[in-house]
């Protein structure tokens, strides 16, 4: 028993420190924040939503509504490539190795289209 009370009280105590070094570093974390804000003209508006145009990701869809999208309410997407053996890519995202092969091969991205019935 006395093993349990002792490790409790040394939870208790890295508990208090955690605390007080959060306590001492919360301000200057906050100024270095601001300063990067200010440097980049950031708002708290472009915090709460995706970044704009000719940034990575082109959507300013807010970012609640996002993790509606990543709890599998996103669609499906129809394949707009396909490959010698049988590969499909949608044409989104990053080109995949075997279309990367072919093309460094001289095949044009068109000659795998998929041609709609």
């Amino acid at each position: 028993m006395t093993k349990l009370l002792d490790i409790q009280s040394e939870i208790a105590r890295l508990q208090k420190q955690a605390n007080e070094i959060r306590t001492k570093e919360f301000d200057s974390t906050v100024a270095d924040i601001l300063a990067k804000m200010a440097a980049f003209g950031i708002t708290i508006k472009d915090l709460q939503t995706k970044p704009r145009k000719g940034s990575k990701t082109k959507s300013t869809t807010p970012l609640k509504a996002l993790s509606k999208k990543a709890k599998g309410e996103r669609k499906s997407v129809v394949a707009k490539y396909r490959g010698p053996n049988g590969e499909v890519w949608s044409g989104r995202g990053l080109t995949p190795t075997w279309m990367k092969g072919l093309l460094e091969t001289g095949a044009t991205r068109e000659s795998f289209l998929i041609q709609a019935s």
